[in-house]
C-alpha cells in the first residue's frame, strides 16, 4: 500500500501581497494628508498666482521687445541695402532728360521696405534679406523682372527698364502731337500769356471798350433821329397830298 505524499508548504507570499494591498488606517490617514498638502501646493494662494502672472507678463514683454528689436534691425539692414542700390543708380538717373518726370526714385520704409523706380516698378528684398527682387505691377498682375543678389545685375536691369520706359514716353508724346495735343498745349500757353498781360495792355483794352461803346451809342441815336425825320416827312406828305 502506497503512502500519501506530504502536502506542499503553504505559500506565505500571497498573504503578504494581500496584506500589502490593504493599507492600515494609519497609512490611509498619512496618504490623505500628503494628497491635501500636494493639492494646496499646486493651487497656491492668490498672491502667489498673481505674482507668477506678473512675472510671466514681464517675460513676455521682454521677449516681444527682443523680437521687435530683431525685426527692426532686419528692416534697417534692408533699407541700407536698398539705399546702396539707389546710390549705384545715381549716374544712370543723372542722364535722364530734364523734362522727364515719370521716374521718382526713392526708398519707402515700411513693413516691407521698397526702392521705387516709378509708380509701377520697385525693388524689394527677398525673405533671405540678401536677394534683390525687381517687380512691376501690370494689368495682369505683378510680374518679376529680375532677381539676383548682385547689385550690378539689378543696376543693369533697371537701366534697361528705364530705357524702355523712355521709348514708351516718346511714343506717347508723338501720338499726342499727331492727335492735336500740341495745338491744345499751345492754346493753353496763349491763354496763360493773356492772363499775364501788363496793366498798360489792360488800360488799352479798357479804352478800346469805352470807344466802342460810345460809337454804338452814337450810331443808335443817329439811327433814331433818321427814322424820326422819315416819320415827320411821311406825315407831312400824307397831309399835303392825300387829305387836300
Amino acid at each position: 500500500m502506497e503512502e500519501p505524499l506530504p502536502a506542499p508548504p503553504a505559500d506565505t507570499r500571497d498573504d503578504e501581497r494581500k496584506g500589502a494591498s490593504d493599507p492600515t488606517p494609519a497609512e490611509r490617514l498619512s496618504l490623505r494628508v500628503e494628497r491635501e498638502r500636494f493639492t494646496r501646493k499646486d493651487a497656491g494662494p492668490l498672491d502667489e498666482r498673481m505674482a507668477s502672472l506678473a512675472g510671466a507678463l514681464r517675460r513676455a514683454r521682454l521677449e516681444n521687445a527682443e523680437r521687435s528689436a530683431a525685426i527692426s534691425d532686419l528692416r534697417a539692414a534692408e533699407i541700407a541695402r536698398l539705399e546702396m542700390l539707389a546710390d549705384a543708380l545715381a549716374p544712370v538717373l543723372a542722364q535722364l532728360p530734364g523734362d522727364c518726370d515719370i521716374f521718382d526714385v526713392g526708398v519707402a520704409p515700411g513693413e516691407r521696405p521698397r526702392l521705387f523706380i516709378d509708380q509701377i516698378g520697385f525693388i524689394e528684398m527677398d525673405r533671405d534679406r540678401r536677394t534683390y527682387r525687381f517687380l512691376q505691377d501690370t494689368r495682369h498682375g505683378r510680374v518679376g523682372l529680375c532677381e539676383s543678389d548682385s547689385a550690378d545685375d539689378l543696376v543693369e536691369a533697371i537701366t534697361a527698364y528705364i530705357a524702355h520706359r523712355l521709348i514708351e514716353r516718346e511714343k506717347a508724346l508723338a501720338i499726342d502731337f499727331a492727335s492735336g495735343g500740341a495745338a491744345q498745349a499751345i492754346a493753353v500757353r496763349a491763354a496763360a500769356a493773356r492772363e499775364k498781360a501788363t496793366p498798360r495792355d489792360a488800360d488799352a483794352s479798357f479804352s478800346g471798350k469805352v470807344s466802342r461803346a460810345a460809337a454804338f451809342i452814337a450810331e443808335f441815336f443817329g439811327a433814331a433821329a433818321f427814322f424820326a425825320l422819315l416819320a415827320v416827312l411821311a406825315a407831312w406828305a400824307f397831309q399835303s397830298y392825300f387829305t387836300g
